[in-house]
């Protein structure tokens, strides 16, 4: 990356443990894709919920060259998770499969589909 990885913790403390793991899946990226700026994660709890746990949620934005990734799942999207290691893999899960599909386009390997009304 270009620039630092950038890791906030909103609603929840600080955990280098959490951190690691992030800057271990922000690795992973980088490995599969060297042309990435930057890559900023938020990870967020969601507290006071009477018959469940803390809710995590974890916003990841990559940015390159000529493309901008943004993951972000909120609570109605049924993608708050309890365990904020499992928040974390499901984001970058998301974010790996944006960025394959980027780098398939880039490399040609994915045929473009023309806009029907275009072909009129």
């Amino acid at each position: 990356m270009q620039q630092p990885l950038e890791i906030t913790f909103r609603g929840v403390p600080p955990s280098e443990a959490v951190e690691a793991r992030i800057r271990e899946k922000a690795a992973k990226l980088e490995q599969f894709c060297d042309s990435i700026i930057n890559c900023k994660v938020a990870v967020e709890a969601e507290h006071h919920h009477q018959h469940q746990g803390n809710l995590y949620h974890v916003r990841v934005d990559l940015n390159l060259p000529n493309k901008h990734i943004v993951v972000s799942r909120e609570h109605h999207d049924r993608q708050a998770h309890e365990d904020v290691y499992v928040a974390l893999r499901d984001a970058f899960d998301a974010a790996k499969r944006q960025l394959e599909e980027h780098v398939r386009i880039q490399r040609g390997e994915v045929k473009r589909h023309n806009n029907a009304m275009e072909s009129l």
